[in-house]
């Protein structure tokens, strides 16, 4: 797929304040720190188009970005950093799982996964949760370039090992660097597939 445009569209503080209309989303999620927005810029290309920080917990609405005029990427805000207020997490896990359970135009959520850190149980029991609700996931390591080839190896098969201790097949996985543009090609042909059967069902529907 080639990325023609970018822009940002709006940012939304809960589902009501979404985009209307038909186009499909593919929202990004993650522990605070996991590199989430220089994912989202290596994977459009643009440099500073989705803001980084060296703060985590940074991002506190879904920001929404239009690719090509055809879907939008949608930046949501990470999970398991303890510095904001608990009445402040509350809010936004309330309307994260507003936005993941009821948001019929977000067709795939990509979790993003720290490929450097063993296994972290906030990881997987957002897993089990995305599980229980039947929302449609993939799984994206990050930072690949930051260890050695055999040391990424070992920690996602470490993350797998403890997936099938209660799944009978792992969900779809990237293994991404925003350094050097791994894993890029093979999310944005994954996207593309999923954009034509979005725009296939939808055509059958009119």
């Amino acid at each position: 797929m080639l990325i023609q445009t970018a822009k940002f569209a709006k940012s939304a503080a809960s589902v009501k304040d979404c985009p209307t209309g038909n186009t499909p989303e593919y929202a990004f999620i993650g522990r605070s720190n996991v590199g989430k927005s220089s994912l989202i810029n290596m994977l459009l290309q643009r440099n500073e188009l989705a803001r980084t920080s060296s703060t985590p917990g940074k991002t506190i609405t879904m920001n929404y970005f239009l690719i090509n005029e055809d879907w939008y990427i949608v930046d949501l805000p990470g999970y398991g950093y303890a510095r904001r207020s608990k009445t402040l997490r509350s809010a936004w896990e309330k309307s994260l799982w507003q936005y993941l359970k009821s948001r019929e135009n977000m067709v795939n959520l990509f979790l993003l996964i720290d490929s450097r850190v063993p296994p972290q149980e906030s990881d997987l029991n957002f897993i089990e949760e995305l599980a229980e609700a039947g929302i449609p996931f993939s799984i994206v390591y990050t930072k690949l370039d930051k260890l050695k080839v055999a040391e990424a190896e070992q920690n996602i098969k470490a993350f797998e090992a403890k997936l099938l201790e209660t799944w009978e097949e792992l969900p779809v996985s990237f293994q991404t660097s925003a350094v050097t543009k791994l894993g890029n090609t093979e999310m944005l042909k994954y996207i593309n597939r999923l954009n034509k059967d979005w725009y296939q069902a939808l055509q059958r529907k009119l």
